[in-house]
């Protein structure tokens, strides 16, 4: 990593507010070239990063690392925290709202018009950011030329932290939302609200909250709640050109597909190793690349009209994964690069081989049963990858083992693939409701297994995610579907494994009724987007610069006083409890120059037991303190999530403590029909 000490154009930083149309003023943190503050100096355009993880503590250190940078390069960077968030006004009430994404137009007009500004602005974010920067986009503010969008999605539905091909997302559904719990609870500081209000904007903030898993177990089918913020429901809203970028390890990374394919707007895609994190971190799996700089290519040309070759560029730039044995943690993945003019592209065609090791409908027409164990997913790994030493599958041995697979004869040579591989089986459900879960994985000579891909069927929404049709057991249907994208080389000598299971916990809720599928292999089968070796026979190689920062924000971190394990799995042999216990492990304590402590702890757990789907049980708690000089303030928060044959039951609680007096306390119980998850 390279820290860039000095730029062309010397940096200042302030904090403004900034009104909205209804009189709320959002907290904004702006970086500018300091020769844009005379009156004859020549303006720049506005880049803006726009969320609710605080600028003031959370994402300082991200912050640091760009936001300097682009100023140095003569732009003002811009990071804005949400209504109700951070050290704004307001309250803040869900994801992606119509009243969050008004005021993300308000904050493009008001750079816009600001006399330091071109009146040219440009988005960039990663996850909530790169979310509204589509959404916003969508919403065509006229001085918005042109986004970055990292690690997001198009798709609000079937491609977030909620559900997966129509099934409850059990991981995320409750991690998140308890997550979303503590996160909104926090108050804004007195250092940059004042002494006088930071307390009544707290207790104002306290008094709306509700938990958003309350809203979003009430929308089960894709329904027009998660249409709205959705941009796949009509790419031709989008005008301003978009970087898309994605990583392989990240879970939306299918969403670079899609806008390289659909958007009419300018457009290209990167999508690398990378976890959920921004590609000049150098956080594993890397390699990283110099992200600033390309950013920077992309911002020179939408924002100044000048000619850096970035139209010039594939549309789509992907990284292929070398094969690697399967571990949790790759500092490096090994692998390279390729080169697409379009997506779809003909450089990949779709190789079909039934699961049967026969053409399909051969003599093996007998079927197989699915029915595996309830913890079938327990080593499915992080559902989020930020970089941690436990984040990605572990050898999938144990997980093949319930499942039912389906091995290919060792491959001869090399076989690459890129893209959304497709899962065909002819299959009959025991049960009015089940899912099946499809993993393809690379099978070492040794027998070792690394997952290579994925994909969920909830079999109540095989006939569209905004409908819930129940099976009708004893009846053959052919099911499709398709799991996540991915670049990957499978080696000579290796073995393609298709392996099915009807489970996937704790990554998806199961029903409430245990449930067997019976399988067809000769009649089903695995539909691979195989690139051609040849393709970039004569294409120049693609290269980047190597990683660039400003200068680190000198934040002390100390480790917790009792660490303890990111990941854990018990299985008590007595009562056939399996337990998963995840610590997500954010960043945990820091200290910031400004004197102030933010500590933060938080656990995830899961439970089920052997042959009782009912007895799911998932739940999350958070701790979150900050405090500097004689202010200090406190959160606890605690969320679980079950669920009877008939309804989810959710009970939630919160307490808030200002220099150890009892600021807010509050309990949710909550119950939602299972209409389909």
């Amino acid at each position: 990593m390279k820290y860039r000490e000095q730029f062309d154009r010397e940096v200042q930083t302030e904090d403004v507010w900034i009104p909205t149309r209804d009189g709320t003023r959002l907290h904004a943190r702006i970086w500018r070239p300091v020769d844009t503050a005379a009156a004859t100096a020549d303006p720049v355009p506005a880049l803006l990063e726009y969320l609710p993880y605080r600028k003031s503590d959370w994402t300082a250190p991200r912050d640091a690392q760009r936001h300097p940078w682009y100023a140095g390069h003569g732009y003002a960077s811009v990071r804005v925290d949400l209504r109700g968030s951070g050290d704004s006004e307001g309250v803040m009430l869900d994801e992606y709202t119509e009243t969050e994404l008004a005021d993300g137009v308000d904050v493009v007009e008001w750079l816009a018009a600001q006399p330091w500004c071109t009146g040219k602005v440009g988005m960039f974010g990663i996850s909530w950011g790169g979310f509204n920067s589509l959404q916003i986009a969508a919403l065509r503010p006229e001085p918005l030329k042109a986004i970055v969008t990292v690690c997001s999605t198009d798709d609000r539905y079937d491609n977030d932290v909620h559900y997966t091909g129509g099934a409850v997302l059990g991981i995320d559904m409750l991690a998140w939302a308890g997550t979303m719990l503590a996160f909104t609870a926090r108050p804004p500081d007195p250092a940059a609200v004042g002494e006088d209000r930071w307390l009544p904007m707290w207790r104002e903030r306290l008094a709306a909250l509700e938990p958003y898993l309350h809203t979003w177990l009430a929308h089960q089918e894709r329904d027009g709640y998660w249409r709205h913020g959705s941009v796949c429901e009509d790419y031709g809203a989008i005008d301003a050109a978009v970087l898309a970028v994605g990583g392989w390890a990240d879970p939306y990374r299918d969403t670079v597909l899609r806008l390289v394919e659909h958007l009419d707007a300018p457009v290209r895609g990167l999508i690398g190793p990378w976890s959920h994190q921004y590609p000049d971190r150098g956080l594993p799996p890397g390699p990283a690349i110099g992200f600033l700089q390309e950013t920077l290519r992309w911002w020179d040309h939408w924002l100044k009209g000048v000619d850096t070759g970035v139209m010039e560029e594939p549309a789509l730039r992907s990284w292929i994964n070398d094969p690697v044995p399967p571990a949790t943690h790759y500092a490096t993945m090994p692998g390279r690069w390729v080169a697409d003019d379009a997506w779809p592209t003909p450089a990949v065609s779709w190789d079909e081989r039934p699961l049967g090791g026969e053409p399909l409908g051969g003599e093996g027409t007998e079927p197989v049963i699915v029915r595996s164990p309830l913890h079938t997913g327990i080593d499915a790994g992080r559902f989020f990858p930020f970089g941690n030493a436990t984040d990605l599958p572990p050898d999938q041995r144990e997980e093949d083992g319930r499942s039912v697979c389906f091995d290919s004869a060792p491959l001869t040579g090399r076989v690459e693939i890129l893209g959304r591989p497709r899962v065909r089986l002819r299959l009959d459900s025991a049960t009015p409701r089940a899912h099946v879960i499809a993993r393809i994985c690379d099978v070492a000579p040794d027998g070792s297994s690394t997952l290579v891909t994925r994909g969920v069927l909830n079999l109540l929404s095989r006939q569209g995610r905004d409908t819930a049709v129940e099976w009708s057991p004893g009846t053959y249907e052919d099911v499709e579907f398709e799991l996540n994208a991915i670049g990957y080389a499978f080696p000579p000598g290796h073995r393609i494994r298709v392996a099915v299971s009807d489970q996937y916990w704790p990554w998806v809720w199961p029903h409430g009724e245990r449930g067997a599928l019976s399988v067809r292999p000769a009649d089903s089968a695995v539909l691979l987007p195989v690139r051609d070796p040849d393709a970039d026979t004569g294409r120049p190689p693609i290269t980047f610069e190597e990683p660039e920062q400003a200068p680190p924000l000198p934040v002390t971190t100390e480790p917790p006083a009792r660490p303890r394990p990111e990941r854990v799995v018990r299985h008590d042999v007595a009562t056939g409890e399996w337990t998963l216990e995840v610590d997500p492990n954010y960043g945990g304590s820091r200290t910031y120059p400004d004197g102030l402590r933010y500590e933060e702890s938080a656990l995830e757990t899961y439970r089920i037991r052997d042959g009782d789907p009912r007895s799911a049980v998932a739940s999350s708690q958070w701790t979150i303190r900050l405090r500097r000089g004689d202010w200090d303030a406190a959160i606890v928060t605690s969320t679980e999530l079950r669920a009877t044959d008939t309804e989810f039951i959710m009970d939630s609680s919160l307490e808030a403590r200002a220099n150890g007096e009892t600021v807010a306390k509050r309990t949710w119980h909550h119950t939602t029909p299972r209409t389909s998850a």
